[in-house]
């Protein structure tokens, strides 16, 4: 039987990774402890978004009852993240999906707000050249990563991908067996053997179309947003 007094005041002192523990024990005390975990939601409010605040942002979002609907309605209407669009792209529903944990249908939404930011020859043949990344504004595609970042406990989204290829040399044979999207000769087979959920390796998530190459991938992490402060 977990403390919940001891829960919340470690709560609102320890580490991001140990909040993410603190969160997903809370969320299993029902309306007790759906409660701290609002508390400490409000007390993050005026603060940059972070995995530890996505995650109980999730819980409370998905939890449906009439105090949490309540409250995030009145205080997290658009969810933790911030929903800039230099282009007046509206990121709301992914943000929806993703607050919901249901990543399959994010990784499809992030695909159509990338093609929407490529413009109409992107929407109708529904994939994006990498020449018409590079012009992608900075803000809308730091609203993406930030969005898969921090609704993945921080384990998802174009900056982690970047970082692991960084790490490996920026050898892209090494990268795609690093975030599950190859298995020896074996390009891994779009659904099924995806993992849709936190289980899956760092990186995994969203996808890139890899079988047409690697010029959109090389373009996405060349982009000026990695070098600039948002």
């Amino acid at each position: 039987m977990f403390d919940l007094a001891q829960l919340e005041s470690q709560l609102f002192q320890e580490s991001e990774k140990n909040q993410l523990q603190l969160i997903s024990k809370l969320a299993t005390l029902d309306s007790s402890g759906l409660e701290v975990l609002g508390k400490f939601l409000l007390s993050q409010k005026d603060k940059t978004p972070n995995p530890a605040l996505g995650k109980a942002y999730q819980f409370l979002y998905q939890a449906q009852t009439p105090e949490t609907i309540t409250l995030l309605a009145e205080h997290f209407p658009f969810g933790i993240v911030p929903l800039v669009s230099k282009r007046g792209i509206d990121y709301l529903e992914l943000q929806r999906a993703l607050a919901d944990g249901d990543y399959q249908q994010a990784d499809t939404l992030t695909r159509v707000k990338m093609c929407q930011l490529a413009g109409e020859g992107a929407i109708k043949r529904k994939w994006v050249y990498f020449t018409e990344v590079s012009q992608f504004p900075s803000e809308d595609l730091n609203t993406l990563n930030s969005l898969w970042l921090n609704y993945g406990e921080g384990k998802f989204g174009f900056s982690v991908q970047r970082n692991l290829w960084i790490s490996v040399g920026r050898d892209y044979n090494k990268l795609w067996p690093r975030i599950g999207w190859k298995n020896g000769n074996n390009w891994t087979k779009y659904p099924a053997e995806f993992t849709w959920d936190l289980s899956a390796p760092v990186g995994h998530l969203p996808l890139l179309n890899q079988l047409r190459g690697v010029r959109v991938t090389d373009a996405l992490f060349a982009h000026p947003l990695w070098s600039e402060k948002i």
